[in-house]
């Protein structure tokens, strides 16, 4: 049996080798099931000290994140940065990034599903809502796995929200998480027909612990 193919979407101040490396343990848990290819967003960010990076909890690089910061998209247009919560009228950089992705599953696809975090996991419900709408021919995932995901404060991303998604999803958040609090992780929940949850005790991380593995398989195995 092929292993389902999923495209790796990373959060923000990441890049797609980074969070390959953070989500080592995951691809451990894994590996037998699901091949995970991780790509980069297109925007640089600049670092900024005011800035907490989406990164793990734990050891990791220094308090700028990860070397080659990147984003999927921009809250504060001038400043070309971004808050979660931060509410705005208009956003910096998300065609760019969709277009990114589009050139990826036609290099690197297929792709059986997708997987984002963070800011990463707020652009895959973005990128089912524009597949669901046939707005991306060129998009056919199966399923979506969002952690840590939320969705956009940005008003003209509030298109992408309604009616419920049909593609099927797994929403996996931790309550200890600072950076994307689980109530707002909760938010996104309504925006998706029958999400399956998966909660941990933890931070901002993409948990693969022995535990989790079942959460994982029970979902993935519906697509093999």
């Amino acid at each position: 049996m092929a292993p389902l193919r999923v495209l790796c979407i990373h959060g923000y101040r990441q890049n797609g080798s980074s969070f390959r490396e953070k989500t080592g343990a995951l691809r451990k848990l894994l590996k037998k099931h699901v091949e995970l290819v991780y790509m980069s967003a297109p925007h640089s960010v600049q670092q900024a000290s005011s800035e907490a990076p989406e990164k793990e909890n734990g050891p990791g690089p220094g308090p700028g994140g990860d070397e080659d910061s990147r984003g999927w998209w921009f809250s504060d247009v001038q400043a070309r940065s971004f808050s979660a919560q931060q509410q705005c009228e208009e956003s910096l950089g998300l065609d760019d990034s969709v277009a990114a992705v589009r050139e990826a599953v036609k290099v690197q696809g297929p792709f059986d599903g997708i997987l984002g975090f963070s800011q990463g996991a707020a652009f895959v419900a973005m990128l089912c809502s524009l597949q669901e709408h046939k707005l991306e021919p060129d998009f056919s995932f199966h399923f979506a796995v969002l952690v840590a995901g939320f969705p956009s404060a940005c008003k003209e991303h509030q298109q992408f929200y309604n009616p419920p998604l049909q593609i099927p999803s797994l929403h996996v958040f931790g309550l200890e998480d600072r950076v994307i609090p689980d109530c707002m992780s909760r938010e996104l929940l309504p925006s998706f027909q029958d999400p399956q949850v998966l909660t941990h005790p933890g931070g901002h991380f993409v948990p693969a612990a022995s535990a989790h593995r079942q959460a994982y398989q029970d979902f993935l195995k519906r697509f093999q």
